[in-house]
């Protein structure tokens, strides 16, 4: 191995030792599963090793790996490997640390509520979500990060947040509409 080999060699290492935890997480919220996260992201940096050069040479290495990240998962969708939830599973992503706050078994029970609505949403909806609000991107590099225009991921965002809305929606609330016969209120 050569010194400019062991040299790029390090310089990724260091890269990925401080990125994988983020893409593994952004990872889960598109898969749902631990598993088929880490196969995701260990794919999206094995591509980034290949590319390397052209990742360092990037403006922003980080928008340029979350974009490997998210082709990849195109890819496995489009190849009809869909993510599941197994029953059961809760949806606790990995490394993450307990939430913050006072109620932490409202924030749980949230969570848990969230994934499997989030893994519900149509592919390009769970990732215009992903990327706008867990990756806190503005819709200018959310629309590089998945290839489209601003304007489609304006409209995904905004059908994916009224599809979780809508499935998120407390059973309480739910449960007290009033039926209509004939136009009627009964």
């Amino acid at each position: 191995m050569t010194a400019k080999q062991s040299e790029r060699d390090t310089d990724f290492q260091s890269f990925m030792a401080s990125r994988w935890p983020r893409l593994l997480r952004t990872a889960y919220l598109l898969t749902g599963e631990q598993h088929a996260a880490e196969d995701l992201a260990q794919t999206a940096l094995e591509r980034a090793y290949v590319a390397w050069r052209r990742v360092t040479r990037a403006e922003d290495p980080d928008a340029y790996v979350r974009r490997i990240l998210f082709n990849a998962y195109a890819r496995r969708f489009r190849s009809g490997r869909r993510a599941e939830l197994p029953s059961g599973q809760s949806g606790g992503g990995a490394g993450e640390s307990p939430p913050a706050g006072p109620d932490r078994i409202a924030q749980a029970d949230d969570r848990l509520a969230l994934l499997p609505a989030l893994l519900a949403l149509p592919p390009r909806q769970r990732q215009a979500v992903v990327l706008r609000y867990w990756e806190d991107l503005s819709v200018d590099e959310a629309a590089a990060a998945m290839g489209c225009s601003t304007g489609t991921i304006k409209s995904q965002t905004a059908k994916g947040l009224a599809k979780l809305r809508v499935s998120l929606v407390p059973r309480e609330r739910t449960g007290g509409t009033r039926e209509r016969a004939g136009g009627r209120e009964r």
